[in-house]
């Protein structure tokens, strides 16, 4: 393995191992890391907590490589596994483990798939169009523009991109492929900004952005990983266990906010004064909303300016029993389960 490609500097590492701390301190603590990437956050972990056992997921074989040469004197308590993070039953069930004591979910693209032109995440430099993070297998983002159909391409940007202009952008893409197949990050990024009307082109940053986000979510289906992996992660959870989620975009924290809100709250009747069997909250929220990074954090690591970090506790089955009086007012503001039209105040804003 040469040098280690990409400049990695963990988002929000204090705040998450201050969260995670209570989880990791248990006795034989297993510690799940979704989103493995460069191995910052759990390089962190090992250090701190001589007794966990790290597992660490991560689709990219780059960065499983560097993260196996980053961590290797933990060896004897890492299992580095090569998975899509909706993958960890499976995973736990080959490692032989029931449970995990916490876990961390780092969503979106990593340093080195950011930093290296030749994976073709980023529009301001040109590289193939690939896109995939696990580049053994899948569509990549040069088959999406070629060979989607138009209606399926402004779908695809709108839903994943949320592009208001995606029907020029799109009508843009199918002129240049009927003349020769697209197949550069600098092409593309070159086709977008010219489809988008100048006076939009003002604000918001690179008119490419959001056309790119939108290929890299469909080649990767990152929103659909993680709406299988998040129900999957709250269940291997163990009493008192944590899961801190740090998403960039809005589409990723609408459905981490979804997941945690809905296990928090009760779903029996909302008039019984006690909670039905199976019916009461499984976590509690350990965050009010979403938290965004100090203004230090941003200073420190610019990637970190966009980040929402979520975190919740699986309940102990003490506080999950069935019969016990339901609280009228939760340490966060909520009141269990709300009635239609009612809105969660301790929520924060999108």
């Amino acid at each position: 393995m040469g040098e280690l490609r990409g400049t990695h500097v963990p988002v929000l590492l204090e705040r998450c191992l201050e969260l995670l701390t209570p989880a990791l301190d248990m006795p034989g603590a297993i510690h799940v890391d979704f989103t493995l990437g460069l191995g910052g956050h759990a390089e962190a972990v090992l250090e701190r907590f001589p007794e966990v056992v790290l597992i660490g997921l991560d689709r990219d074989t780059e960065a499983l490589a560097h993260s196996r040469q980053r961590l290797a004197k933990f060896r004897a308590r890492t299992h580095l596994v090569h998975a899509v993070y909706d993958e960890l039953p499976q995973v736990l069930a080959d490692l032989g483990y029931e449970q995990i004591h916490s876990g961390l979910f780092d969503l979106g693209v990593s340093s080195l798939q950011l930093d290296e032109a030749d994976r073709g995440f980023a529009y301001a430099q040109d590289a193939p169009l690939d896109m995939r993070m696990d580049q053994t297998r899948g569509v990549t983002a040069e088959q999406v523009v070629n060979e989607y159909e138009p209606g399926d391409l402004v779908r695809i940007l709108r839903h994943y991109g949320e592009e208001k202009f995606a029907p020029r952008v799109v009508s843009a893409i199918v002129r240049e492929r009927s003349k020769g197949r697209i197949t550069s990050t600098a092409r593309l990024a070159e086709l977008v900004k010219d489809a988008i009307p100048a006076a939009a082109r003002r604000t918001g940053g690179n008119p490419a952005k959001r056309t790119f986000q939108a290929l890299r979510i469909e080649v990767n289906g990152e929103l659909a990983a993680l709406e299988s992996a998040l129900p999957a992660a709250l269940d291997a959870l163990a009493p008192k266990g944590r899961l801190v989620v740090m998403s960039y975009q809005s589409l990723e924290d609408r459905i981490v906010k979804r997941e945690l809100t809905a296990r928090s709250r009760s779903t029996g009747p909302i008039d019984l004064p006690v909670e039905l069997p199976g019916t009461g909250p499984t976590v509690r929220l350990l965050t009010r909303g979403s938290e965004p990074p100090t203004d230090e954090e941003v200073a420190a690591n610019p990637r970190a300016a966009s980040v929402k970090l979520r975190a919740v506790e699986r309940l102990g089955r003490n506080d999950q029993a069935s019969g016990r009086e339901r609280p009228r007012m939760s340490t966060h503001g909520g009141r269990g389960r709300l009635r239609p039209g009612e809105r969660d105040e301790g929520e924060g804003k999108k």
